[in-house]
């Protein structure tokens, strides 16, 4: 369990306002002191994250978070914090506090959790400290909830059975390439052992596609793009799919019989964990820009950058080959984009491995709703070595969204 992958988890936010209980209730969910309990208000600051599983759903992810009745300049802040929260949340519960009752407040949180189409659960927390009129509170929110003293731990586990029923069903993601093989398929998968390649492992998208390949009875053949061409030809029968790093695209594309499908991991994940066809149109976006355009290029992760890092070195270098010197290249890490998002002409997004796929899709949307084309790493890259209508053919609809 604790493995899974931090995107891989279901994502449970615990919100309400300041002082209602809500750490206290993450302490009791976990069995364990994670979230600081203390009667001031606003203590929780930054949302705090923990990995627990709840049998059957399976390994989730807690969130803490700040009260969104906060006040002053750093309570706008908190409040920020909790709403971009809201962005990878796939089921939310709202806490109520008993001593203070149902506020004005409590209503519109509801009201922001359900604008985002969150599944959600309301708590009565502290119920062993006063008599609750469950009734009454419910029909003042509008919302069924649950009677939970976090304290002594009565109705906790009826607050489990609670999550277990309302979590969407498709909160895990589609799969990455086993609705494409059947079982007994070959698929050989590329990956360049260069300076960029960790030392000792590979890295979260290799390591899961393999898995979803073994889960579908598939075979997995993992060969460096330097030994691809010999490894084909040792095959009895043709692959039913090559799967490549980006960065080795065109050599890739060179030694895969043109009958063979071929794509790479990012456009997998650009399906898997976001909306390929929207990230197909920003690619066709590459073709109007023009010297003096600002161009993001955005990961949802920071991490530390080798030399000739993809994001900082090479797309750059095949942004000016494709339009020529002068665009206004900007770089963003971390769960948020640029307050001047509306300025950029193009966005380029990292392959989304270390986020899920709801927040993945929030960042689709907020470029949508800015009028900004995105593309993903895997698909900008395909379309720079001129090969993306070939890396598209294992998707019917992606490759005629793309046509058109």
């Amino acid at each position: 369990m604790q493995d899974t992958p931090k995107s891989n988890r279901l994502h449970i936010a615990i919100v309400g306002r300041r002082n209602g209980g809500k750490s206290s209730l993450i302490n009791a969910l976990t069995n364990q002191d994670i979230a600081l309990v203390s009667d001031i208000p606003g203590t929780t600051t930054d949302p705090v994250f923990k990995a627990m599983e709840i049998l059957p759903i399976g390994p989730c992810m807690i969130i803490d978070t700040a009260g969104l009745d906060d006040t002053g300049d750093l309570g706008e802040l908190r409040i920020r914090k909790t709403k971009e929260v809201f962005n990878q949340t796939d089921l939310a519960i709202l806490v109520i506090d008993p001593l203070v009752g149902v506020t004005a407040s409590d209503i519109e949180i509801k009201r922001e959790i359900e604008s985002r189409k969150i599944p959600l659960v309301g708590v009565v927390n502290k119920s062993d400290l006063v008599d609750i009129d469950l009734g009454v509170m419910e029909k003042q929110l509008g919302l069924a909830l649950i009677k939970v003293s976090a304290a002594t731990g009565r109705g906790i586990d009826d607050l489990k059975e609670r999550i277990i029923q309302e979590a969407p069903l498709d909160f895990e993601e589609p799969y990455i390439v086993g609705d494409l093989i059947r079982p007994g398929d070959f698929c050989v998968l590329v990956v360049p052992i260069d300076s960029a390649a960790p030392k000792g492992r590979l890295i979260l998208p290799q390591v899961q596609t393999i898995r979803d390949i073994l889960d579908h009875a598939g075979v997995s053949i993992v060969v460096r793009d330097t030994e691809l061409r010999e490894a084909l030809n040792k095959l009895a029968e043709k692959p039913k799919i090559v799967i490549t790093d980006s960065q080795a695209f065109a050599r890739v594309a060179a030694d895969t019989p043109d009958d063979v499908g071929m794509t790479s991991f990012s456009i997998l994940y650009a399906r898997y964990k976001g909306d390929l066809a929207e990230l197909i149109q920003g690619a066709k976006a590459i073709r109007s820009l023009q010297p003096g355009d600002k161009v993001l290029i955005a990961e949802a992760c920071t991490h530390h950058r080798q030399a000739d890092d993809i994001g900082k070195y090479q797309i750059p270098r095949w942004l000016k080959q494709q339009v020529g010197e002068g665009l206004d290249i900007q770089w963003s890490s971390g769960m948020g984009y640029p307050e001047n998002l509306e300025e950029f002409k193009l966005i380029i997004h990292c392959g989304a491995c270390m986020i899920n796929r709801r927040q993945m899709l929030s960042r689709i949307r907020m470029a949508r709703q800015k009028g900004v084309p995105i593309v993903n790493y895997g698909v900008f890259l395909a379309y720079a070595n001129g090969i993306l209508d070939r890396a598209l053919k294992p998707f019917p609809e992606a490759d005629r969204a793309f046509r058109e």
